[in-house]
């Protein structure tokens, strides 16, 4: 595909993301009837998309509009992009641009110059003093490609090494010793030998900083499992886990992964996990906001409102609550979550605090969003 044809496909995938359509769904459906795109055209299309959400109240400013067309034309300006070598209308391209759409208007409310709603700009100060703003524009960017190196099958020169051999370049990231960053080759990573004999796993620098900052060793159980990435790095750890999620199907490809890494990972669905018993340590990563992780995907951001920000922080306080009876004497409860926003972090804990007077803060932990991963808290709560 020419580089016009490509942005004439993004532009009607976001017509279809304007229209309601999950990003996701788009484009599985664009690609499904373009059986003529090869995986390069695939991939560049993707990032097309994904710029334009990261960036979606900017972009319609400097395009003039909402559509999908408006909002690439911004985009391209924005990276100073030539448009009237991409906007010719030879081909697949599409047409040239109008007298209107050659003049480019400038972000100037405070919501599209932060990219982000209206509403969430005053949690997003309260929850972040002076770094709201940072914060806000750090997440418009393209997040990091990590993996953390299973160390029960290789330490990480080796991992680097074998990775490198495959095509896939890599820098230690300083957030957990763990932790490679991908500089170049991550489209190879997933059919690389390193992968797929569980030598490395892909998972954010801050989960993994999340995971090496709980020490010792003992019993665990990962009470949000979802995936399991955060179960894997306990059970590398020396960890002996059991892993528990609500929703079962979000474990499905967890057994795999374990066979892959050779861990041994117990999976307890919800009908059966009044009867796992105690464990040393219980890991309650909830589910929030995923305001740490919009960089990775946008439409979240889009699509949290009040209401729904509220119903998880009561969610949280069940998870916690749910999760007490787990822990053995002696034992730790971890409250982690992919959030920047106060209400579900250090508010959170202080309601359980209040609610829980045998139990105190040992630790609390902050990454921010930067180059080296996403944003994520954790708490280490102990009985008194």
């Amino acid at each position: 595909m020419t580089p016009g044809a490509r942005i004439a496909a993004a532009i009607e995938i976001l017509d279809h993301i304007q229209s309601g359509q999950p990003a996701e769904q788009a484009l599985t459906r664009w690609a499904r009837g373009s059986r003529f795109a090869g995986s390069g055209d695939r991939a560049a299309i993707r990032d097309y998309v994904y710029d334009a959400l990261r960036h979606w109240r900017s972009d319609a400013c400097r395009g003039g509009g909402v559509t999908g067309r408006a909002r690439m034309i911004g985009r391209l300006r924005a990276q100073e992009a030539d448009l009237a070598a991409l906007f010719n209308g030879v081909g697949h391209a599409p047409s040239a641009l109008s007298d209107a759409e050659n003049t480019g208007g400038v972000p100037e409310a405070e919501g599209d110059i932060w990219d982000m709603p209206d509403w969430l700009i005053a949690v997003f100060k309260a929850s972040l003093g002076a770094q709201a703003k940072g914060t806000a524009l750090a997440l418009t960017g393209r997040a990091p490609v990590t993996v953390r190196v299973n160390t029960t099958k290789a330490d990480v020169t080796t991992a680097q090494a074998q990775l490198l051999s495959e095509g896939v370049e890599t820098m230690p990231n300083p957030r957990a010793d763990t932790a490679l960053t991908v500089t170049a080759g991550p489209r190879r990573l997933r059919n690389a030998a390193s992968y797929l004999n569980g030598l490395v796993e892909l998972q954010d620098a801050a989960s993994q900083a999340a995971i090496a900052g709980i020490d010792g060793a003992g019993t665990a159980l990962d009470f949000c499992a979802g995936g399991g990435g955060k179960a894997l790095a306990l059970a590398a750890a020396g960890w002996h886990v059991t892993a528990h999620d609500t929703d079962p199907a979000r474990m499905r490809d967890l057994p795999a992964r374990a066979l892959r890494g050779g861990h041994h990972i117990a999976l307890y669905a919800p009908d059966d996990i009044a009867n796992a018993g105690q464990f040393d340590l219980v890991l309650c990563d909830a589910p929030c906001s995923g305001s740490g992780t919009w960089r990775r995907t946008p439409e979240a951001k889009w699509a949290l409102t009040q209401d729904r920000l509220d119903a998880l922080i009561e969610l949280q306080a069940q998870v916690l609550e749910a999760a007490i009876s787990h822990v053995a004497e002696g034992g730790r409860l971890v409250y982690a979550t992919c959030s920047l926003l106060q209400g579900e972090n250090e508010g959170q804990v202080d309601a359980f605090l209040a609610a829980h007077s045998g139990w105190r803060v040992t630790q609390v932990q902050h990454w921010p969003v930067d180059t080296w991963g996403d944003g994520f808290f954790a708490a280490h709560l102990a009985r008194n």
